[in-house]
């Protein structure tokens, strides 16, 4: 009598129909992103172009919002890597300077950062229940900031960052007070992100943020006593 086949490998792999399906979907979502933006990722759209059923969709994304945002995170560019050489002044001009062409040049950039405004929860009322139901929303939500943040936290934790800054900076602070006003000027004013702007958000941020010698925290101390 021949031994009984042993199933359980089998029962633990994946199917690799799943795997095949959910590219399909996540490709037809990035065409139609890149075609027409993010009205055109409709779910009718998507199924008609990957060939799936309705139910194949839901059975790999909870809703249009997580599809659209493994899409999103498909199309994002890998990060960016500090400059590694110069001084803590040049290395963060240099990095804002990428910073203001990957916004004025990548739409894709600008389109992400204002739908994840408006689909993100207000932060305040996010829960860890809204970021388990969404995993592909907050996925993308890490992917972006570490795209922005990554590069800052190298140069911040450099000898010369803390031998020239006051102690304790944030980096996800130092990303908004760089990257805040060149998405204004990008949205709003229309001025141009160049390099005499970048120039003076970083002058302004090492001014703000340059290392105190104790006789000039004493004096601030005594004024304020007095």
């Amino acid at each position: 009598m021949p031994a009984p086949l042993d199933t359980s490998s089998q029962a633990r792999e994946p199917d690799p129909r799943l795997a095949r399906s959910r590219a399909r979907l996540i490709d037809a979502a990035t065409e139609l992103l890149a075609e027409g933006g993010v009205d055109a990722v409709t779910i009718d759209a998507v199924i008609r172009r990957a060939g799936v059923a309705r139910a194949t969709l839901y059975r790999h994304f909870g809703s249009g919002t997580e599809l659209l945002a493994a899409a999103f995170q498909q199309l994002l560019p890998p990060v960016a890597s500090a400059p590694e050489v110069g001084s803590l002044r040049s290395r963060l001009v240099a990095l804002v300077c990428d910073q203001a062409r990957l916004i004025d040049q990548a739409p894709l950039q600008l389109t992400v950062l204002s739908w994840m405004g408006m689909s993100n929860p207000e932060a305040d009322r996010r829960t860890t229940e809204d970021d388990a139901s969404r995993p592909h929303l907050t996925a993308l939500r890490h992917r972006i900031i570490e795209q922005y943040r990554g590069p800052f936290d190298a140069i911040l934790a450099s000898e010369a960052a803390r031998a020239s800054l006051r102690p304790a900076i944030e980096a996800t602070t130092a990303v908004a007070q760089f990257v805040g006003p060149m998405i204004f000027n990008r949205l709003v004013t229309g001025l141009p992100n160049d390099q005499q702007f970048c120039t003076v958000l970083v002058d302004d941020f090492l001014a703000a943020n340059a290392a105190r010698k104790t006789n000039e925290v004493m004096d601030v101390v005594d004024q304020n006593e007095q």
